[in-house]
């Protein structure tokens, strides 16, 4: 099992998550992985730095291997853009920048640039359109298409790297993950309950999903009293109450704090795990593999990373087989 870090954009300023991504590598994680937001979700969180730019800095001052969240809908960033972009990081750090995981993307990041939200099914055609041509350039294709939402023209990569980025599937609902199975190369996905993420699994796996990597991001909050790890969570996280319908529609950080401010500290205990010791940590991640999922990347919610690091080191790390 391969247990990795999640970088936070929206909570921390480029440069302090920058210093937690080595610290990160130095506490014994195995990989990062990154999200890619415009906004955050809550103006509690307060930051969301450009995380293409900060990947270059990233990988230039860690050896660990990277993967990243990307939206290829023709949004913020036009698939050839987004090719561009992956495609020279992955020239540049061979065999490191590993995956990018494509999504249909959220109004808080996708809308700014002017041009609408769309429907759900909308938006898949527009994922899977510009997942085609962000593949087709990375195997060195010259792509020309024309899609009622963005045009391609005689677009080609001139720096390809050896090993180009895998690209999985993003997918929050099973039936999500059944239509990507077929045409991605591996699935991530969120920690549910056990049965949620087995029927989520078993989808993946019965369209065309068999025997590609099953990749998880766990949410908790850590501190050193179930107390503090509650406040935590419900400072910055109450967003995970949306349900992905509303988590994909609402446009601004003020409109997920507008939806999430009935919820008090105590309602966090069934949205994000509560950690204090390692044998809490070490039980869930058990759970985990026996869904099937071998790279676990752990997003610590609350404010203290360096804690954080420092118990993953002391307390989890070092039993993980």
């Amino acid at each position: 099992m391969l247990i990795g870090y999640h970088a936070s954009h929206e909570q921390f300023s480029p440069s302090e998550l920058l210093n937690f991504v080595q610290a990160a590598e130095r506490a014994g994680f195995g990989a990062i992985m990154t999200s890619d937001h415009i906004a955050p979700w809550s103006e509690q969180q307060g930051n969301s730095g450009n995380n293409w730019a900060w990947l270059g800095a990233a990988l230039a001052t860690t050896s660990l291997p990277f993967g990243s969240l990307a939206i290829p809908g023709g949004w913020r960033y036009h698939p050839a853009l987004l090719a561009h972009l992956a495609g020279t990081l992955a020239q540049m750090y061979p065999n490191r920048f590993r995956w990018i995981a494509v999504g249909s993307g959220e109004a808080l990041n996708e809308s700014v640039v002017g041009s609408g939200w769309p429907e759900k099914a909308e938006r898949d055609a527009r994922l899977r359109a510009g997942a085609d041509v962000v593949r087709d350039l990375f195997r060195g294709e010259t792509v020309t298409v024309r899609h009622p939402w963005f045009a391609v023209e005689e677009a080609k990569l001139w720096s390809l790297p050896a090993r180009p980025p895998e690209i999985f599937g993003a997918a929050l609902t099973a039936k999500t993950a059944g239509w990507m199975a077929g045409w991605v190369d591996g699935l991530i996905t969120v920690r549910k309950s056990k049965e949620s993420m087995q029927e989520l699994v078993g989808r993946f796996e019965d369209n065309g999903g068999r025997g590609k990597p099953l990749v998880l991001q766990l949410q908790v909050s850590w501190a050193a009293s179930k107390e503090e790890a509650r406040l935590a969570a419900w400072q910055q996280w109450r967003s995970a109450a949306a349900p992905p319908t509303v988590l994909a529609d609402l446009k601004r950080p003020k409109d997920f704090d507008e939806f999430t401010k009935i919820l008090i500290p105590a309602d966090m205990d069934e949205l994000i795990v509560l950690v204090t010791v390692g044998s809490e940590l070490l039980e869930i991640l058990d759970e985990l593999a026996s869904c099937g999922f071998e790279e676990i990347y752990v997003h610590n919610v609350s404010r203290d990373q360096y804690g954080f690091l420092r118990f993953m080191a002391q307390e989890v790390l070092p039993h993980i087989k």
